[in-house]
Protein backbone atom coordinates (compact mmCIF):
# COMPACT_ATOMS: atom_id res chain seq x y z
CA UNK A 1 0.00 0.00 0.00
CA UNK A 2 1.35 3.66 -0.68
CA UNK A 3 2.17 5.36 2.66
CA UNK A 4 0.78 8.71 3.97
CA UNK A 5 3.52 10.54 5.82
CA UNK A 6 2.20 12.94 8.26
CA UNK A 7 5.29 14.90 10.32
CA UNK A 8 4.85 16.40 13.68
CA UNK A 9 6.74 19.34 12.72
CA UNK A 10 6.37 20.64 16.28
CA UNK A 11 8.54 18.25 17.91
CA UNK A 12 11.64 18.52 15.40
CA UNK A 13 11.65 22.26 15.61
CA UNK A 14 11.62 21.85 19.51
CA UNK A 15 14.23 19.55 19.48
CA UNK A 16 16.22 21.37 17.52
CA UNK A 17 15.58 24.50 19.33
CA UNK A 18 16.66 22.69 22.44
CA UNK A 19 19.69 21.12 20.98
CA UNK A 20 21.19 23.01 18.10
CA UNK A 21 24.02 25.63 19.17
CA UNK A 22 22.53 28.86 19.21
CA UNK A 23 25.04 30.60 16.46
CA UNK A 24 23.04 30.92 13.57
CA UNK A 25 21.49 34.03 12.84
CA UNK A 26 19.20 34.97 9.72
CA UNK A 27 19.48 38.40 7.55
CA UNK A 28 17.64 40.09 10.35
CA UNK A 29 19.96 38.91 13.08
CA UNK A 30 17.20 36.82 14.53
CA UNK A 31 17.96 33.56 15.87
CA UNK A 32 17.99 30.34 13.01
CA UNK A 33 19.13 27.28 15.14
CA UNK A 34 15.49 25.66 15.21
CA UNK A 35 14.98 26.55 11.45
CA UNK A 36 18.88 24.85 10.64
CA UNK A 37 18.15 21.61 12.44
CA UNK A 38 14.40 21.31 10.85
CA UNK A 39 15.77 21.79 7.62
CA UNK A 40 18.01 19.05 8.27
CA UNK A 41 15.76 16.88 9.47
CA UNK A 42 13.56 17.67 6.68
CA UNK A 43 16.35 16.78 4.11
CA UNK A 44 16.77 13.41 5.31
CA UNK A 45 13.66 12.35 5.92
CA UNK A 46 13.12 13.12 1.73
CA UNK A 47 16.06 11.65 0.55
CA UNK A 48 15.70 8.28 2.80
CA UNK A 49 11.89 8.02 2.00
CA UNK A 50 11.22 9.86 -1.13
CA UNK A 51 7.62 10.43 -0.46
CA UNK A 52 5.06 10.89 -2.95
CA UNK A 53 2.52 11.37 -0.16
CA UNK A 54 3.10 13.60 2.92
CA UNK A 55 2.03 16.17 5.05
CA UNK A 56 3.70 17.86 7.70
CA UNK A 57 1.49 19.41 11.12
CA UNK A 58 2.38 22.36 12.99
CA UNK A 59 0.95 23.59 16.27
CA UNK A 60 -0.69 26.89 15.88
CA UNK A 61 -2.97 26.32 18.58
CA UNK A 62 -0.36 26.77 21.48
CA UNK A 63 -3.21 28.46 23.82
CA UNK A 64 -6.12 28.34 21.11
CA UNK A 65 -7.06 24.90 21.01
CA UNK A 66 -10.81 24.00 21.73
CA UNK A 67 -9.05 21.73 24.87
CA UNK A 68 -8.58 24.94 26.63
CA UNK A 69 -12.02 25.65 26.57
CA UNK A 70 -12.54 22.74 28.14
CA UNK A 71 -9.74 22.61 30.66
CA UNK A 72 -8.02 26.07 31.21
CA UNK A 73 -4.86 24.08 32.95
CA UNK A 74 -4.24 22.04 29.94
CA UNK A 75 -0.61 22.43 29.08
CA UNK A 76 -0.67 25.53 31.37
CA UNK A 77 2.54 23.74 33.50
CA UNK A 78 4.52 24.97 29.56
CA UNK A 79 6.13 28.51 29.04
CA UNK A 80 4.72 30.46 26.18
CA UNK A 81 7.21 30.03 23.34
CA UNK A 82 9.87 32.74 23.06
CA UNK A 83 9.25 35.66 19.96
CA UNK A 84 12.50 34.05 18.49
CA UNK A 85 11.00 30.50 18.34
CA UNK A 86 7.50 31.75 16.79
CA UNK A 87 9.45 33.38 14.34
CA UNK A 88 11.27 30.23 13.44
CA UNK A 89 7.98 28.56 13.15
CA UNK A 90 7.46 30.17 10.96
CA UNK A 91 10.12 30.24 8.72
CA UNK A 92 9.65 25.91 8.69
CA UNK A 93 6.29 26.44 7.43
CA UNK A 94 7.95 28.87 4.57
CA UNK A 95 10.40 25.87 3.95
CA UNK A 96 7.94 23.32 3.72
CA UNK A 97 5.42 25.55 1.27
CA UNK A 98 8.36 26.35 -0.59
CA UNK A 99 9.44 22.88 -1.00
CA UNK A 100 6.34 21.36 -2.23
CA UNK A 101 5.32 19.35 0.76
CA UNK A 102 1.77 20.15 2.14
CA UNK A 103 1.64 21.80 5.43
CA UNK A 104 -1.09 21.94 7.84
CA UNK A 105 -1.83 24.30 10.30
CA UNK A 106 -5.30 25.32 12.35
CA UNK A 107 -5.90 28.07 15.11
CA UNK A 108 -8.50 25.77 17.50
CA UNK A 109 -7.31 22.12 16.36
CA UNK A 110 -3.57 21.05 17.60
CA UNK A 111 -1.18 18.79 15.50
CA UNK A 112 -1.98 15.30 16.69
CA UNK A 113 -5.78 16.32 15.42
CA UNK A 114 -4.59 17.67 12.05
CA UNK A 115 -2.90 14.42 11.60
CA UNK A 116 -5.58 12.48 12.98
CA UNK A 117 -7.73 13.91 10.01
CA UNK A 118 -5.67 13.44 7.76
CA UNK A 119 -4.69 9.72 8.45
CA UNK A 120 -8.59 9.47 8.31
CA UNK A 121 -8.47 10.96 5.25
CA UNK A 122 -5.65 9.16 3.91
CA UNK A 123 -7.48 5.85 4.56
CA UNK A 124 -10.44 6.62 2.38
CA UNK A 125 -7.89 7.60 -0.56
CA UNK A 126 -6.17 3.77 -0.02
CA UNK A 127 -3.16 5.00 1.80
CA UNK A 128 -1.19 3.79 4.86
CA UNK A 129 -0.03 6.19 7.26
CA UNK A 130 3.08 6.81 8.88
CA UNK A 131 2.94 9.38 11.98
CA UNK A 132 6.81 10.52 12.34
CA UNK A 133 6.49 10.81 15.66
CA UNK A 134 7.62 10.04 19.34
CA UNK A 135 4.61 11.05 21.01
CA UNK A 136 2.83 8.52 22.96
CA UNK A 137 -0.76 10.19 22.16
CA UNK A 138 -0.50 9.53 18.22
CA UNK A 139 -0.25 6.08 19.17
CA UNK A 140 -4.07 5.65 19.26
CA UNK A 141 -4.15 6.25 15.82
CA UNK A 142 -2.65 3.23 14.87
CA UNK A 143 -4.62 0.63 12.95
CA UNK A 144 -4.33 -2.36 10.55
CA UNK A 145 -0.67 -1.60 8.96
CA UNK A 146 -0.27 2.13 9.78
CA UNK A 147 3.11 2.99 11.87
CA UNK A 148 4.44 5.28 13.82
CA UNK A 149 8.02 5.97 13.73
CA UNK A 150 10.16 7.80 16.40
CA UNK A 151 12.61 9.22 13.62
CA UNK A 152 15.93 10.37 16.30
CA UNK A 153 15.57 6.63 17.34
CA UNK A 154 15.49 4.83 14.67
CA UNK A 155 12.52 2.44 16.19
CA UNK A 156 9.04 2.17 14.20
CA UNK A 157 5.93 -0.13 15.55
CA UNK A 158 2.57 -0.71 14.56
CA UNK A 159 -1.03 -1.04 16.48
CA UNK A 160 0.18 -4.66 17.23
CA UNK A 161 3.33 -2.95 19.30
CA UNK A 162 1.71 -0.13 20.82
CA UNK A 163 0.71 -2.98 23.99
CA UNK A 164 4.18 -4.06 24.02
CA UNK A 165 5.35 -0.35 25.06
CA UNK A 166 2.55 0.94 26.98
CA UNK A 167 0.74 -2.01 28.21
CA UNK A 168 -2.69 -1.84 26.36
CA UNK A 169 -4.02 -1.58 22.90
CA UNK A 170 -3.97 1.17 20.84
CA UNK A 171 -7.49 2.11 20.53
CA UNK A 172 -7.35 2.20 24.74
CA UNK A 173 -4.74 5.09 24.66
CA UNK A 174 -6.50 7.59 25.46
CA UNK A 175 -8.30 5.87 27.93
CA UNK A 176 -4.86 4.80 29.84
CA UNK A 177 -3.91 8.32 29.44
CA UNK A 178 -7.38 9.94 30.82
CA UNK A 179 -6.76 7.41 33.94
CA UNK A 180 -3.05 7.87 34.72
CA UNK A 181 -2.68 11.19 33.48
CA UNK A 182 -0.08 13.00 30.83
CA UNK A 183 2.50 15.46 32.90
CA UNK A 184 3.29 16.79 29.31
CA UNK A 185 -0.06 18.23 28.70
CA UNK A 186 -0.55 19.06 32.70
CA UNK A 187 -3.38 16.05 32.81
CA UNK A 188 -3.02 14.82 36.12
CA UNK A 189 -5.36 11.64 35.75
CA UNK A 190 -7.29 10.18 38.45
CA UNK A 191 -5.45 10.25 42.07
CA UNK A 192 -4.03 7.36 42.90
CA UNK A 193 -3.75 5.43 39.46
CA UNK A 194 -0.46 4.66 38.01
CA UNK A 195 0.41 3.76 34.89
CA UNK A 196 0.87 -0.11 35.84
CA UNK A 197 -3.04 0.17 37.75
CA UNK A 198 -4.59 1.82 34.64
CA UNK A 199 -3.32 -0.79 31.89
CA UNK A 200 -4.83 -3.32 34.56
CA UNK A 201 -8.05 -2.07 34.74
CA UNK A 202 -8.33 -1.67 30.88
CA UNK A 203 -6.95 -5.27 31.00
CA UNK A 204 -10.17 -6.23 32.90
CA UNK A 205 -12.90 -3.43 31.58
CA UNK A 206 -11.40 -3.03 27.99
CA UNK A 207 -12.61 0.57 27.99
CA UNK A 208 -13.11 3.91 30.62
CA UNK A 209 -17.02 3.66 30.16
CA UNK A 210 -17.18 0.03 31.34
CA UNK A 211 -14.96 0.53 34.20
CA UNK A 212 -16.84 3.55 35.62
CA UNK A 213 -19.85 1.70 35.03
CA UNK A 214 -18.79 -1.50 36.82
CA UNK A 215 -16.09 0.41 39.34
CA UNK A 216 -17.81 -1.40 42.41
CA UNK A 217 -16.43 -4.37 40.78
CA UNK A 218 -12.69 -3.00 40.79
CA UNK A 219 -12.47 -4.06 44.60
CA UNK A 220 -12.33 -7.60 44.07
CA UNK A 221 -9.33 -7.27 41.37
CA UNK A 222 -6.53 -8.59 42.98
CA UNK A 223 -3.58 -5.47 43.51
CA UNK A 224 -3.02 -3.94 45.97
CA UNK A 225 -5.10 -1.30 46.87
CA UNK A 226 -8.21 -2.48 44.97
CA UNK A 227 -11.05 -1.11 46.87
CA UNK A 228 -9.12 2.55 47.28
CA UNK A 229 -8.96 2.52 43.45
CA UNK A 230 -12.83 1.51 43.38
CA UNK A 231 -13.46 4.69 45.40
CA UNK A 232 -11.32 7.17 43.44
CA UNK A 233 -12.88 6.08 40.42
CA UNK A 234 -16.72 6.62 41.35
CA UNK A 235 -15.51 9.98 43.05
CA UNK A 236 -13.33 11.24 40.18
CA UNK A 237 -15.62 9.75 37.06
CA UNK A 238 -16.54 13.15 35.63
CA UNK A 239 -13.12 14.23 35.52
CA UNK A 240 -12.01 11.20 34.22
CA UNK A 241 -14.40 11.55 31.52
CA UNK A 242 -13.30 15.26 31.05
CA UNK A 243 -9.48 13.85 30.81
CA UNK A 244 -10.73 11.22 28.01
CA UNK A 245 -12.20 14.70 25.62
CA UNK A 246 -8.52 16.20 26.32
CA UNK A 247 -6.69 12.89 25.54
CA UNK A 248 -8.78 11.81 22.63
CA UNK A 249 -7.51 13.23 19.08
CA UNK A 250 -9.97 15.02 17.20
CA UNK A 251 -9.99 13.14 13.48
CA UNK A 252 -12.85 16.08 12.47
CA UNK A 253 -10.19 18.89 11.93
CA UNK A 254 -11.05 21.34 9.20
CA UNK A 255 -8.31 20.63 6.44
CA UNK A 256 -9.67 22.02 3.43
CA UNK A 257 -9.06 20.39 -0.05
CA UNK A 258 -7.35 16.95 0.44
CA UNK A 259 -8.65 15.48 -2.84
CA UNK A 260 -5.42 15.23 -3.90
CA UNK A 261 -4.59 13.23 -1.45
CA UNK A 262 -1.59 14.97 0.61
CA UNK A 263 0.43 14.26 -2.73
CA UNK A 264 3.66 16.35 -2.80
CA UNK A 265 3.45 19.61 -5.09
CA UNK A 266 6.41 21.28 -7.64
CA UNK A 267 8.59 23.17 -5.16
CA UNK A 268 9.29 26.37 -6.10
CA UNK A 269 13.11 27.22 -7.11
CA UNK A 270 13.11 30.72 -6.65
CA UNK A 271 11.43 30.98 -3.04
CA UNK A 272 13.58 28.47 -1.78
CA UNK A 273 16.52 30.15 -3.32
CA UNK A 274 15.20 33.35 -1.67
CA UNK A 275 14.33 31.64 1.46
CA UNK A 276 18.00 29.89 2.02
CA UNK A 277 19.34 33.95 1.76
CA UNK A 278 16.83 34.96 4.36
CA UNK A 279 17.95 32.16 6.44
CA UNK A 280 21.36 32.13 5.65
CA UNK A 281 21.94 28.63 4.99
CA UNK A 282 25.51 26.80 3.67
CA UNK A 283 25.78 25.81 0.40
CA UNK A 284 25.29 21.98 1.86
CA UNK A 285 22.35 22.88 3.62
CA UNK A 286 21.08 24.63 0.33
CA UNK A 287 22.37 21.43 -2.22
CA UNK A 288 20.46 19.27 0.18
CA UNK A 289 17.33 20.98 0.14
CA UNK A 290 16.52 21.59 -3.38
CA UNK A 291 17.58 18.02 -4.10
CA UNK A 292 14.75 17.13 -1.97
CA UNK A 293 12.58 19.25 -3.25
CA UNK A 294 13.21 18.11 -6.65
CA UNK A 295 14.83 20.74 -7.55
CA UNK A 296 18.07 21.91 -9.90
CA UNK A 297 20.51 23.88 -7.25
CA UNK A 298 22.97 26.62 -8.85
CA UNK A 299 25.33 28.22 -6.63
CA UNK A 300 24.84 32.01 -7.16
CA UNK A 301 27.37 33.44 -9.02
CA UNK A 302 29.78 36.16 -7.54
CA UNK A 303 30.45 39.08 -9.58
Amino acid sequence: MTPLYLVDASLYVFRAWHSMPDEFRDADGWPTNAVHGFARFLAELVERERPRHIAIAFDEALDSCFRHRLYPAYKANRAPAPDELRRQFAHCKSLCRVMGLPVLADHDYEADDLIGSALQAGRARGLTGVIVSADKDLSQLLQGEDSQWDFARGQRWTAAGVKARHGVDAHQMADYLALCGDAVDNIPGVPGIGCKTAASLLHHFGTLDALLARSDEVQFLRFRGAGQVGAKLRQHAEVARLYRQLTTIACDAPLGDVSYGFARREGDAEALRALCDTLRFGPLTRRRLHAAAGLEYAPAVEV
